[in-house]
């Protein structure tokens, strides 16, 4: 049963122009709302009938959503795929036993390559081909099947390089997710929960990877050979990591240590507590999402306890 202190916010996705629709991934279902915020609500009524609850623990938009309205909802076995903005939906169901969908990343080629990844607890990794119509197994060299997070280069159709957060460690793809080798961390057997990749990535090779029991590191200018702890005053958890569209140019970054958010103007060497007109104090953050970034006067979505969502 659904109750408001279990029905958490567990993902939020946002187009990255003015406006909306906005989606909150929660316990108690999907929820849109097209008025800044102000109401919300059941993206599945078309899909659902009565009382029923479909947890979904990951949303994705299309890269290119403000024309093709594709929404991608990761769920427990499988994904969801909706074409017209979150109105009605499409099923796609994984092999079984039924994996839960705990991450999704969409290739920036979305238009052009049909091309998406889903994460699960279990199962490693899928590959869609098809804009989520079919998923296929691509685990060769994942040595850890517990997946916790995904990030894909913003230059993936060059590249082809793909990032996996397990419950042991870090991964990286560079053919497209056909095989995959681990990441030597300066920590042995750390869950990574989550990842960033810069949008200058092709450039400076920037990822960060949060975790759970030895704060937040980034990687220099070749992955898996150079990473360093940076985050001086964040321990742990690291929950989840935002960066600003123009870094490192603007080298901002926000991170969910525990609960609460922190912000660094220095490319995540230093950390303090963030600090936002319309944000509590005492508010339980579970996920934030910044799609136009998060200088002072752009709309943040954050998520909490209860299913709430602010936008601050």
């Amino acid at each position: 049963m659904i109750t408001p202190e279990n029905d958490l916010v567990l993902s939020l996705a946002a187009p990255a122009v003015a406006g909306g629709p906005w989606f909150a991934g929660r316990a108690a279902g999907l929820f849109r709302t097209e008025d800044g915020g102000r109401t919300w609500q059941n993206a599945y009524t078309s899909l659902l009938s009565g009382q029923q609850a479909l947890a979904t623990t990951s949303v994705a938009l299309s890269p290119d959503f403000e024309y093709d309205r594709t929404v991608f909802a990761g769920v427990t076995g499988g994904v969801l795929r909706s074409t017209n903005g979150g109105k009605t939906w499409r099923s796609a169901l994984f092999p079984p036993p039924e994996p839960t969908v705990v991450a999704l990343a969409v290739s920036s080629a979305y238009p052009h390559d049909d091309t998406l990844f889903g994460g699960t607890a279990e199962d490693g990794v899928f590959i869609s081909s098809d804009g989520g119509a079919s998923w296929t197994s691509w685990n060769f060299g994942l040595m850890d099947m517990n997946v916790l997070c995904l990030a894909i280069s913003p230059d993936f159709e060059r590249d082809e390089t793909l990032f996996a957060g397990t419950t042991t460690g870090l991964f990286v793809s560079a053919n497209g997710g056909r095989a995959w080798r681990e990441v030597t961390l300066p920590v042995d057997l750390c869950a990574v929960l989550s990842l960033a990749i810069s949008p200058n990535y092709a450039r400076d090779r920037a990822v960060f990877a949060g975790t759970e029991e030895h704060g937040l590191f980034c990687s220099g200018s070749r992955p898996g050979l150079e990473w360093r702890r940076v985050g001086a005053g964040l321990s742990d958890p690291i929950n989840a990591i935002l960066l600003e569209p123009g870094f490192p140019v603007t080298p901002e970054v926000l991170a969910l240590h525990g609960s609460q958010l922190f912000f660094s103007p220095d490319r995540g060497e230093t950390f303090q507590p963030w600090q936002r007109p319309g944000l509590p104090d005492d508010f339980e953050v579970t996920a934030a999402c910044t799609p136009l970034g998060f200088s002072p006067g752009v709309k943040v979505l954050v998520g909490g306890v209860g299913g709430k969502v602010l936008v601050v």
